[in-house]
């Protein structure tokens, strides 16, 4: 009996992700498209069967991924959603309506695609990045498997270069613009927005909530040399905010089409309606362009049933716990926000880790003079920032700005964790602790609080 498997690199799904998650810290990040496009045209384009939602921007990627899913897994359509960074395990950046792929789907697909990595490793395009394969492998998932209707594409970094614009989408999205990889991306305001906007397309219309005038400009030039008609959250769309409370937001829209007067989300924070209104504007332009049909009752049910891990996550009651992704400036003045408006609290403990190539004073300086008590630790990722460090900058600012009693450093993230629930244990007032800062922190609080787990987090 003839058995293929004999040939293949791979005998199981976890030595294929182990291959491809080790492409990280060996090959890199190497921006660009060449490889990529060639390597599609070594598989036939199966991208060219698809209709992506390509969707980028500093914050907010995730959030707007996961309203669109929802509201088109509602009104009835086949959903592909990739995403980074993944919060559990490596499977999650491939979803087909809400499922993670299938370990065998994995490993077939990365047998296929290892022979040609080998073979543009032996040329002067050397192997492919873990970015590349990934993209790749969610290229041949959902354009040879499972042929979904729409594909919601979120960028990893940036946009231009970035190597799922080997794409060409029906729709493009730019979440908002702020600060962060600029030591990839660019030292200015300006310099980041012309890598994002690098997703649009000829002729493809693109979503934006971009709020800085030089950002704004950037994607405003873009679009008109492409020809693609912009539709700016509050010139071609707006909002109102109705009401907000822990678990139920409420407001109103308004774009060129139509008008909704109130929709409900769940995910907390007001930066949330920012998200919600730039998914609802990009599926208005599907119904327009597309013929997209979505009931009114599909889309204010989709809207409200939307979760996403890790972004302002109440994961523990008793203690109250919350996990928020907050790693750059904006992304600390939402969470800042949040925990004004819709959090009710006697005393703020938070627990935070970062990356190296972050605005750390800035993101400091929005949420310290909240906080009663700081606990400064590092993530289990071969790039981090060194907790002392971190500390340092944190002190400097308390002298400015005021804030915890105490600061706190424990390299040790576990042991970090179990600072921060003693000492919800042992006040007496209403305590609410916060995890917040990289992604690679709240996966493991998140996995080891709800699961007991470590979790595969990572790119």
């Amino acid at each position: 009996m003839n058995d293929d498997r004999v040939q293949d690199a791979f005998q199981t799904a976890a030595e294929a992700v182990a291959w491809i998650t080790g492409l990280m810290p060996t090959v890199g990040i190497r921006p660009g498209l060449e490889r990529m496009n060639l390597l599609m045209e070594k598989l036939n384009h199966p991208h060219r069967r698809l209709k992506f939602i390509h969707v980028a921007g500093t914050n907010g990627k995730g959030s707007v991924c996961a309203y669109l899913t929802s509201v088109l897994r509602e009104a009835g359509y086949d959903v592909g959603t990739f995403t980074s960074p993944y919060i559990t395990s490596y499977s999650n950046r491939f979803q087909y309506n809400g499922e993670d792929i299938a370990d065998e789907d994995l490993l077939r697909l990365a047998n296929r695609l290892k022979p040609l990595s080998d073979e543009l490793a032996a040329t002067e395009w050397g192997p492919l990045t873990m970015f590349e394969m990934t993209t790749a492998l969610a290229i041949l998932y959902y354009g040879t498997v499972v042929f979904p209707d729409y594909v919601v594409w979120e960028t990893g970094l940036g946009g231009r270069l970035d190597v799922t614009n080997v794409v060409t989408p029906v729709v493009s999205v730019i979440t908002n613009i702020g600060h962060d990889h600029m030591d990839i991306l660019g030292p200015t305001i300006a310099d980041i927005a012309s890598e994002k906007a690098g997703i649009i397309k000829s002729g493809v219309p693109v979503i934006s909530a971009a709020t800085q005038p030089e950002a704004i400009e950037v994607i405003r030039r873009t679009a008109e040399s492409k020809k693609s008609t912009l539709y700016l959250l509050g010139e071609r769309f707006r909002y109102e905010t109705l009401s907000v409370a822990e678990g139920e937001t409420r407001f109103s829209f308004e774009g060129p089409f139509r008008s909704l007067p109130s929709l409900t989300v769940s995910l907390n924070g007001a930066h949330q309606i920012v998200n919600a209104s730039v998914a609802l504007m990009t599926l208005e332009v599907l119904r327009q362009y597309y013929a997209l049909i979505v009931e009114d009752e599909a889309l204010e049910a989709g809207l409200k049933k939307v979760s996403w891990p890790g972004r302002l996550e109440m994961v523990s009651r008793d203690p109250r716990i919350l996990l928020d992704g907050a790693h750059n400036p904006e992304g600390m003045q939402a969470l800042a926000d949040a925990l004004r408006d819709v959090y009710s609290y006697d005393s703020l403990n938070m627990m935070i880790a970062m990356m190296p190539n972050k605005n750390h004073a800035e993101s400091l300086r929005h949420i310290l003079p909240m906080v009663n008590s700081l606990i400064v630790t590092e993530p289990d990722f071969h790039k981090k920032m060194n907790a002392a460090e971190l500390a340092d900058i944190a002190k400097r600012l308390q002298g400015e700005l005021g804030g915890p009693r105490n600061i706190v450093v424990e390299p040790d993230w576990r042991r970090a964790l179990e600072l921060l629930q003693h000492k919800a244990e042992e006040g007496s007032e209403r305590i609410l602790s916060v995890v917040t800062g990289t992604l690679y922190l709240i996966a493991d609080v998140r996995s080891w609080l709800l699961h007991q787990t470590n979790s595969e987090k990572g790119w």
